[in-house]
Formats: C-alpha cells, structure tokens, sequence
C-alpha cells in the first residue's frame, strides 16, 4: 500500500445533519500527546480548544462546498440520508484541506468545549435534525472561548489506576466559568473515585483564550486524586497561533 504523506496542522469541524442539510456547530483543536509541548505517546485526547483560529470563514465555507456536501449528496443518492454529528478531522495542507477521518459523533473532549458555545436549546437543534427539519439561522455561536483541561490516572496512557478518591470536585464546579465533565469516575461509599485513564476533564468558558486557560487552571488547582496528571500548555496554541 502506498499513502500520501500530508502535513499541516489538524483542526476539528462539527456538523449537524438532518439528512437534506448541514449546519455547522465550530470547530474545535484537541491535544493527543501525553505530556506539554507534544511530546509522549498518542492518547484519546489530554484537552482541547474552542473555537480554533486556524477555522475561518473562508475555511468553512471551503469545507462545506467540498466535503459535507458531498457526503450528504452521497447518502442521499443511495437511499439512506444521513442524520446526526459529522466530525470533520483535517489537515490544513498547502494544497488545502484534507479529511484525515470522519466520525459520526461529537467526540470527547471536543464536544465539551464546543457545546458552552452553542446558544439556545441543543435539544431543540437534535429534535430539528430527527424530524429532517434543520434551519441553519438557529444555530448561534457566541463569541466566547473554551478551553478543556482532561484530568487523567496514573499510567495512562498505557495503564489506568482505579479507585482513588478525588477531592475538590465542588470547589472546582463553583469557580465561575467552569464545568468539570465526568468520564472515569463513580461512586463508591458516597465519595467520587476514579475509574479509567481519563478521568475527568475541567473545562472554563471566558472572553478570551487567556481568560479561560487561567479559569480552568485556578480549577484544575482544586482537584486532587493520587496519580493525576495532566498538561499544563492545553489551550496555549491559541495564544501563540503555533500550530
């Protein structure tokens, strides 16, 4: 097999479809490797960014002409419309954007710091898009920015430590702008204990890039379980348009 080699940065672009057309929910930059400065093995992610600057209005404009809508032509042409998320993974190559891979949900952590930024009921949206009734005016995006920092054990990647207690989780949720989102965690004895490689992700919504990286920083601070780690640089390619 020979592939092509592409190179570039890599943005994430979000798409609701109700199986006749598509609106565009942002985009979003997540950080795969484990450690600060991209280094270290791949993982499911270690946080992300919303929106990215690297998706501009010319980009989406280019990306739906020339790749959602032909994927939406292409389901309706067999029979089978599509309906739901369209998760559109690019290169920003110099002869333009390439699809390194779709995905057919929102993803994680992603989702979480896009959806703080999508005004108005996203049920409302999801029920448009069941009943084939999507109206692209209704979706509005604030002008806000997130940033996700994910909270993850000991080991992870390659290894998971379970049930070590985690502290901090209220104080954490009561800093304005934050929402910590729960992933490998339970209950257990009426207290929250870990329970996967990724355990959970603090995310803050503010004006700015700089505002919200120091907001879910002041949360991560309050949060402790035995072996957490995580980077300290999430968000900070926004900053510094390095891409």
């Amino acid at each position: 097999m020979i592939e092509q080699c592409l190179t570039g940065p890599e943005v994430s672009m979000f798409y609701l479809l109700d199986g006749f057309r598509a609106v565009y929910l942002g985009s979003a930059q997540d950080h795969k490797r484990i450690f600060d400065d991209d280094r270290g093995p791949n993982t499911g992610g270690m946080g992300a960014f919303a929106p990215s600057p690297l998706a501009t209005p010319a980009l989406e404009r280019d990306v739906a002409r020339r790749i959602v809508l032909p994927v939406l032509e292409g389901h309706q042409a067999i029979g089978e419309p599509y309906v739901g998320f369209l998760y559109v993974s690019l290169m920003l190559t110099p002869d333009g954007p390439k699809v390194i891979e779709f995905n057919v949900r929102f993803g994680d952590p992603e989702a979480q710091v896009v959806l703080p930024l999508i005004a108005g009921s996203f049920a409302n949206l999801l029920q448009s898009a069941a009943a084939g009734a999507l109206d692209g005016a209704a979706v509005k995006l604030n002008d806000a920015k997130s940033v996700g920092v994910v909270l993850a054990s000991r080991g992870y990647p390659a290894s998971s430590e379970n049930g070590r207690i985690i502290e901090g989780l209220g104080a954490a949720a009561a800093i304005d702008g934050v929402t910590v989102f729960h992933a490998g965690t339970k209950a257990l004895d009426e207290r929250i204990v870990t329970a996967g490689g990724r355990v959970l992700t603090v995310v803050a919504t503010k004006p700015s890039f700089d505002a919200a990286m120091d907001t879910a920083y002041r949360g991560v601070d309050e949060i402790h379980f035995d072996g957490m780690q995580f980077r300290r640089d999430i968000g900070q390619k926004a900053l510094t348009k390095v891409q």
